[in-house]
């Protein structure tokens, strides 16, 4: 059986940027490996039959207000400047997503003159409530029901199977609301995409001579191979006990591409992404991709995402149940496996964004460190 210090199961965000914080700053020997032929997780793409550079699982848009994130992640790739935008169509019309001064004078039909009038009317059609449970709570309480009904209801209820009222606060109320015509979806002071792709700055990330990488490798497969000293793991929690208190139930995607002739390398779509509200509409939201990358050509690819009960898993589900779930496996991990770090979107049982993922696997090295007086630069195994 082969001895080695760490193994890091998944070569995602989380287990990536572990893998080389514990490789470099502890100069210990790590093993990553990942069940998929690729690095990059779900920030994984690459180039379709067409040569446009598509993401595999989906947009992905990097952008955070972490100075410690950018600059760790900055040297494995150079930038290409990108802010995001959505549109929405709604009742024939694309208005502009988060909800700013334009949308509401495209659906509202009345012209409002700066911010503090802009509010002012917003605050008219509030509903205020004591007390911000569900996501519909934190919707209406902002902008009324109209909005809700036309922007939010729809969406939300395909892409979680479940209605507004029936999810927690978090997944609607974190959505912006601008009173004036700013129509982009962050405000982040550093908007960028990886210049040459995510797959790019992994591989980068993951070039170091303390780190060997095996893709398309099962961690059962494995586990009778390699004797690690410690191992971190950023896949399903519930997965890694056998699902042993149940399953944690996820959200998954189906995707459909389209790919059009876009001579002189025109765009198809004005923005990104155009989300479609509307339920009789079964894709919740169309990307383009050729707006994130900056690519050039006479094609432009297209995805239509499809929400699913069942496929790999994307987003967890926001209920009091499934956190109670969540906190149990959470418990196990600390009574019988104090040996594994759980790091990630997975391992957490959490919606995280790319730069959150980052700065979590970033300081869960450095207490897992600190946590066995490991000191920096170690050459030698510990």
């Amino acid at each position: 059986m082969e001895s080695l210090d760490v193994l890091v199961v998944g070569a995602g965000f989380a287990g990536a940027v572990c893998a080389r914080r514990i490789a470099e700053d502890y100069g210990l020997r790590v093993l990553v490996i990942d069940r998929r032929p690729h690095v990059a997780g779900n920030a994984h793409d690459a180039p379709d039959e067409h040569g446009v550079l598509i993401h595999t699982y989906g947009p992905h848009i990097f952008h955070t207000n972490a100075e410690k994130v950018t600059r760790f992640l900055s040297r494995f790739t150079e930038w290409h400047p990108y802010e995001h935008r959505v549109w929405a169509e709604v009742d024939g019309q694309i208005v502009s997503l988060p909800i700013n001064r334009t949308t509401i004078r495209r659906l509202h039909r009345i012209e409002l003159y700066g911010e503090a009038e802009t509010e002012a009317y917003l605050a008219s059609l509030a509903e205020p409530r004591a007390e911000l449970k569900t996501s519909e709570d934190a919707v209406v309480a902002k902008v009324g029901r109209d909005l809700y009904e036309r922007l939010f209801r729809g969406y939300t209820r395909k892409q979680w199977a479940l209605d507004p009222s029936e999810l927690h606060a978090s997944v609607c109320g974190r959505l912006p609301v601008r009173f004036n015509d700013d129509d982009r979806y962050f405000g982040d002071s550093f908007q960028n995409m990886p210049a040459a792709g995510f797959t790019a700055m992994f591989e980068r990330m993951l070039e170091h001579p303390n780190i060997e990488l095996r893709l398309g490798t099962e961690y059962e497969d494995i586990r009778s191979e390699v004797a690690p000293r410690h191992t971190v793991w950023t896949g399903p929690i519930d997965e890694f006990f056998g699902y042993r208190l149940g399953k944690l139930p996820y959200r998954s995607l189906h995707f459909e591409r389209e790919t059009r002739a876009t001579p002189g390398g025109r765009l198809v779509q004005p923005v990104a992404v155009i989300n479609y509200p509307n339920e009789r509409i079964p894709y919740t939201r169309v990307t383009e991709f050729r707006h994130l990358t900056g690519q050039v050509s006479d094609f432009s690819t297209l995805t239509y995402e499809y929400p699913t009960e069942e496929g790999d898993p994307y987003y967890p589900i926001p209920r009091p149940e499934n956190r109670a779930r969540f906190h149990a496996y959470e418990s196990l991990a600390a009574d019988e496996r104090p040996d594994v770090l759980f790091v990630g979107r997975l391992a957490r049982y959490q919606y995280l964004n790319m730069d959150q993922v980052v700065a979590q696997a970033l300081v869960a090295v450095e207490r897992w460190a600190a946590d066995r007086d490991l000191p920096p630069a170690l050459r030698e195994a510990a």
